[in-house]
């Protein structure tokens, strides 16, 4: 079997418990991901068990686009792993290790039913979303996904290195929210659910 050229850089993230791990070509199509918390959930990735059963710091497998965000344990620091994880996550990339089956990012959301008047609202929402928001917040390794809005506000779900980020918070209200609220004066908060 051939072997797929690869390259793998590290990135930094405002998460200090994740990193990611950027790969040369995209490894699932745009709008899919996986997010795999647990050892559990990666029974249909070769990829994320792998990354569980060779590293017992790495606590949450996260794949968007051309990335690999990894969630450590609080008891390691990035210097003493990081390097091996690249090097690790290049070499099963390289040698075709399977992502799994891709889930569209909506695919895991509840079905919220719009109410008629809101469906504009909600189709604006989630352009601007699309074009400002998620690009900025792939950038830091995560994701963001609109789950509903009812009575002005606006309520997300935030996963990847986003999820339990100290700085989450600031960056939902002083960014995500300020944007929409600037663009739609009818949002009048944004909040962020538990997945």
């Amino acid at each position: 079997m051939k072997k797929k050229p690869t390259q793998v850089y590290i990135e930094a993230t405002p998460n200090p418990q994740t990193m990611k791990f950027v790969a040369n070509y995209m490894l699932v199509p745009r709008d899919f991901f996986h997010d795999f918390t647990h050892p559990s959930q990666a029974e249909h990735s070769p990829m994320a068990a792998m990354l569980f059963s060779t590293f017992d710091w790495v606590k949450e497998v996260f794949v968007s686009s051309n990335y690999i965000t990894l969630t450590k344990d609080q008891g390691v620091e990035w210097m003493e792993v990081q390097n091996e994880a690249r090097n690790f996550i290049s070499e099963a990339l390289s040698n075709g290790t399977e992502i799994g089956t891709s889930i569209p990012e909506k695919a895991d959301m509840p079905k919220i039913h719009t109410k008629a008047e809101d469906q504009e609202m909600v189709a604006k929402i989630n352009e601007i979303l699309d074009e400002y928001i998620k690009p900025a917040v792939e950038q830091d390794g995560g994701a963001i996904h609109f789950h509903s809005y009812t009575n002005g506000v606006v309520k997300v779900v935030l996963s990847g290195s986003c999820s339990g980020c100290p700085s989450s918070i600031v960056t939902l209200k002083s960014g995500i929210e300020a944007l929409l609220k600037r663009a739609l004066p009818e949002v009048k908060a944004v909040e962020a659910l538990d997945e």
